[in-house]
């Protein structure tokens, strides 16, 4: 049974590792206190001959892994030509984080991630349920599930910045387009998945699903104003690896008495297959800005639409080279005359699981600022997991 409990540990360690959607990776130290804990949890454990079917009750202390912490460190170095930008932002610690993960009863995994850079803040925290691959459901604060790059960690995002999509459509590291503060992406709720329908050879699954219900306010904020955000995703996967999806988007956004409608849906498509990346999106929003309402007048301004796609394709060089291609596009206004145009050519570095340096040049041709249209940014960072 002690052999049992510890591949079951195993098992479970290895689990999380592989269908945690923000990187919850052990690095160079905390893989030694992983170790350290497991052995010690295997050594104190007392197993019952009913190992596989434990008993629920409020004294039960087995069936539980060793809990698995992580963390990591990204440190930027950026250059702008921009008129004002007096040469970019220059040296920059963008994320010092850290977790913990693991698994209770066998089917219950929990997260914690909290962001250690200036005032510690949370992050994540969940508790999903996951006993079927056709049902999972999951409680707390986690990833909004719009577009597929936004549930990607900052180690699988692959290029040094989130697209326009992601940035303005789910305030990853800039204000929403509606005037939700700048913030991570996450908010609170509840949210249920599932892969279903095995088909082929390999028995991979044709179809994909998600739903979740948020508060609507981002990160670490409650509800102020009785309505919820309902976001969901239908994929297809025809070949192994290979998802097509669609996403959908019905809430608003409320502050100082002022709410604004947010109506988005997105299409797209993602491939990472042998070291080879492909993704591809479009997204569309209907709604206003707060800062289109004039108060005095009791009006609105603005067309109330934007839309936003990228392109990018990865490309192995070697096993620890890597490059990206990438084209990214914002519309804030549904029209060419203000959009903001990147191009994007990145060098990755994979030295090692837990180290990557990245050198990424961009190429900005911004058409809502008339004074300095194009411009160019040099971006180097190094990605440590400690």
């Amino acid at each position: 049974m002690r052999k049992k409990a510890i591949l079951m540990s195993v098992l479970m360690a290895s689990c999380l590792a592989t269908h945690a959607e923000d990187d919850y990776e052990e690095g160079f130290l905390t893989s030694y206190l992983n170790h350290y804990l497991e052995r010690a949890m295997q050594k104190d454990s007392v197993n019952s001959p009913n190992d596989e079917n434990p008993k629920y009750g409020r004294h039960l202390s087995n069936f539980m892994s060793a809990p698995k912490f992580g963390g990591h460190i990204i440190a930027k170095y950026s250059y702008s030509d921009l008129k004002g930008s007096h040469g970019g932002d220059g040296f920059d610690a963008r994320q010092v984080r850290a977790h913990v993960t693991g698994t209770i009863l066998n089917d219950f995994k929990y997260r914690v991630q909290i962001e250690l850079k200036g005032t510690p803040s949370m992050r994540d925290y969940t508790l999903e349920w996951t006993h079927w691959d056709e049902f999972h459901i999951k409680l707390g604060q986690f990833k909004r599930g719009f577009s597929y790059e936004n549930p990607i960690g900052p180690w699988g995002a692959e290029i040094g910045e989130f697209s326009q999509i992601t940035r303005k459509f789910c305030a990853t590291g800039t204000s929403d387009y509606s005037g939700e503060t700048a913030q991570t992406g996450r908010d609170i709720g509840i949210q249920v998945s599932g892969d279903i329908l095995p088909v082929g050879t390999d028995h991979h699954r044709l179809f994909r699903y998600q739903a979740a219900i948020h508060n609507g306010n981002g990160q670490d904020t409650k509800d102020n104003n009785g309505k919820k955000d309902f976001i969901g995703s239908i994929h297809i996967q025809p070949i192994k690896d290979l998802y097509l999806g669609f996403f959908g988007w019905d809430g608003n956004y409320a502050k100082d008495n002022v709410t604004v409608d947010r109506k988005r849906w997105s299409v797209g498509a993602n491939y990472v297959h042998k070291d080879w990346t492909v993704r591809a999106e479009y997204a569309h929003h209907k709604g206003h800005r707060l800062s289109d309402y004039d108060a005095a007048t009791n009006t609105w301004t603005g067309k109330a639409k934007a839309d936003a796609w990228y392109m990018m394709v990865g490309i192995p060089v070697t096993q620890w080279f890597k490059t990206f291609l990438k084209y990214d596009v914002y519309r804030g206004d549904y029209t060419n005359s203000t959009a903001t145009s990147i191009y994007s050519f990145c060098n990755n570095f994979n030295l090692h699981r837990n180290l990557v340096f990245q050198l990424q040049y961009n190429y900005v041709n911004d058409r809502s600022n008339p004074a300095d249209k194009n411009h160019n940014e040099i971006w180097t960072e190094i990605w440590v997991r400690f």
